[in-house]
């Protein structure tokens, strides 16, 4: 029997607003074209990273050993937050000194996994200001968020946005509960801002039961959803194919080897086409990374620090 457990470091205390109010001037490069990695076989290995800890870098030094190719496809910085302004009575969009570092560092952190052909994804959490993805209180407030969201994007040369409704503690600050129609209206308004960039679901919190709204269901505006509880098998309630669903969950160090590879297995036999993994830090993890890898691509996993 598996515990659900939940380990994730909160990114919200350390300080610093990068608040982008967000005036954001303009677009950054994306820098050079990705090279096109060794074509590989299998589901999409996503890695959430605690930047708060580690090291984006470390998601692209693991390779498989047949072929060579990228062992994770995406991988996620942990975390945004989204915040409370109790002047303006909005929401807004924070980073806190580590992410704000990884972004500001885009050459170092983040355009070396791109070029190796690795999508990196910004992560938005709650943080306990009553602020979160389910009660924007109109559809111009959500929308207003979702600008900030695709402006961040565009100014860093991201490959998306992911969204982990926890933390918010909805009604703090004099805000509002969760309401039916403030995701669908986030949702909408950031897919249409970036057509072609990924929206991924970390299917847990108020935002994830209440996917449609006014005759519209947003499901099919995500590229994934997956499983937010490590060590277990969990179907996301989400009308996705299987191709972009991940029942599985593991945190890297923490979730056993067996574990992992018994979650990988699984996914490849029930034609899942996802596979997820938390907390990839800085020290040499390919024991428990080949753990799932011979599962998915018949191969064990090489780090190269």
């Amino acid at each position: 029997m598996f515990t659900l457990v939940r380990r994730r470091v909160r990114t919200a205390a350390l300080a610093l607003s990068a608040v982008a109010a967000l005036a954001f001037g303009g677009t950054a490069a994306t820098g050079a074209a990705a090279a096109p990695a060794p074509a590989k076989q299998g589901p999409t290995s996503v890695a959430y990273v605690e930047v708060n800890n580690n090291s984006m870098r470390n998601v692209g030094k693991y390779t498989l050993a047949n072929g060579g190719g990228n062992v994770f496809d995406v991988a996620v910085i942990f975390a945004a937050n989204i915040n409370y302004d109790t002047g303006t009575k909005a929401a807004y969009l924070h980073f806190n000194e580590n992410v704000q570092r990884v972004l500001d560092n885009a050459a170092t952190e983040i355009r070396p996994l791109q070029q190796k052909g690795i999508k990196v994804v910004l992560s938005v959490l709650g943080n306990h200001e009553g602020a979160g993805f389910a009660n924007f209180p109109s559809q111009q407030a959500a929308s207003a968020f979702a600008k900030q969201l695709s402006d961040t994007v565009a100014k860093y040369g991201l490959d998306g946005i992911d969204f982990d409704d926890e933390y918010a503690d909805y009604g703090n600050n004099g805000t509002g509960q969760p309401n039916d129609s403030s995701f669908v209206h986030l949702v909408t308004a950031l897919r249409a801002n970036m057509p072609d960039k990924i929206i991924s679901l970390y299917n847990i919190g108020p935002a994830a039961s209440r996917l449609s709204y006014g005759g519209v269901d947003i499901s099919s505006k995500f590229d994934y959803a997956w499983n937010p509880y490590y060590g277990t098998w969990q179907v996301p309630r989400v009308a996705l194919p299987k191709s972009k669903l991940s029942p599985a969950a593991v945190e890297i160090g923490r979730t056993s080897q067996s574990t992992a590879a018994d979650l990988a297995r699984r996914t490849v036999s029930e034609g899942y086409g996802v596979y997820l993994t938390y907390n990839l830090d800085g020290a040499d993890r390919s024991a428990d990374v080949s753990a799932f890898t011979r599962e998915l691509y018949g191969s064990d996993a090489v780090y190269t620090p």
